[in-house]
């Protein structure tokens, strides 16, 4: 055995941006949970930031991440298409 693994390594990611959206619409397509697929979106912010968005979902009794996926929801609608 050579020492390499057939698989992909944790987190590796295609080539390409193309191959990147192709291998995400695979995962759904094999998800059997339909409409409860998720993709996971990372992004830096200040602490301070990260505080402010705890305090105020803590205050509407709803997760960090419920809050920002309505919030995300809102200002992206599926409806939008190709009006900028």
């Amino acid at each position: 055995m050579n020492g390499r693994s057939s698989k992909r390594g944790f987190a590796a990611r295609p080539g390409s941006a193309e191959d990147w959206i192709k291998e995400s619409e695979k995962a759904r397509d094999r998800s059997s949970e339909g409409p409860g697929f998720t993709a996971r979106l990372t992004i830096d912010i200040t602490p301070e930031l990260r505080g402010r968005i705890k305090i105020v979902a803590f205050q509407r009794g709803q997760t960090v991440a419920d809050m920002l996926r309505d919030l995300l929801a809102r200002e992206f609608p599926e409806s939008q298409g190709d009006t900028p």
